[in-house]
């Protein structure tokens, strides 16, 4: 894509909001924000439960404590990470060096990739936990639509991390236009001293060669005491 690098154009240009928040990428990392703050609500909110005759409440995950600490920190890690490559997002086309920009991709595409997978993980695990909970430790089934939610949106949350991944990767794949920008800095001062110095001609005597008569026409005068010419070089 001519005039491009990585998906956006040289920096210095304006901020278009419209534009920004209709790409694919955006849509998906407000997706997952939007999911990281429903799983993570979800288990704050309802996933701890307790029988009647007990005070202490447990994990509604088959009173797994682990299964809803793994919840809530996901959820909350994933929140403050789709908001930082939102904000990375914003200032993208602002970053002048294609290396850096490079190295944005490219953490676009690990990251996700690994969000992608640990959602993946956690969606078995809580869908497990789930399974073998007992009836009795929750009689009343109170925060079966907690959990529940926390489970499908994690599912969700695969994809939409999965997607993002997908769209780095066909980011990184544009590359830049060669021609309009340098993979490499170049100080201005080495790149003119590679052309070398200006020819400055040889002075002798105080006078300049290129001022003076010319080396070819000037005459050798032999040792004839009359000055008559003994012999000329040209």
């Amino acid at each position: 894509m001519e005039g491009m690098a990585y998906g956006a154009g040289m920096a210095g240009g304006a901020f278009n909001p419209i534009t920004f928040f209709q790409q694919p990428h955006t849509i998906l990392r407000i997706l997952s924000w939007f999911f990281s703050i429903v799983i993570f609500g979800s288990i704050a909110n309802e996933g701890y439960v307790n029988r009647p005759d007990e005070a202490q409440e447990f994990c509604i995950f088959n009173r797994n404590q682990n299964a809803c600490n793994y919840g809530l920190f996901m959820g909350t890690v994933a929140f403050l990470c789709c908001l930082a490559f939102l904000a990375l997002d914003v200032y993208f086309p602002q970053i002048s060096s294609v290396k850096d920009r490079k190295k944005a991709v490219l953490a676009d595409v690990g990251v996700s990739a690994f969000w992608s997978f640990m959602w993946f993980v956690g969606f078995c695990f809580l869908t497990n936990q789930w399974q073998v909970a007992k009836q009795e430790d929750n009689p009343l089934r109170e925060g079966g639509d907690a959990a529940r939610a926390a489970i499908t949106f994690a599912f969700f949350s695969i994809f939409t991390w999965a997607a993002q991944s997908f769209f780095g990767y066909q980011r990184y794949k544009l590359g830049a236009d060669a021609a309009l920008f340098s993979q490499d800095y170049i100080d201005p001062s080495l790149d003119a001293g590679a052309a070398g110095d200006p020819y400055t001609s040889f002075t002798a005597g105080g006078n300049n060669l290129g001022q003076g008569d010319p080396v070819g026409g000037s005459s050798y005068q032999g040792m004839n005491g009359e000055g008559a010419v003994g012999y000329q070089e040209y």
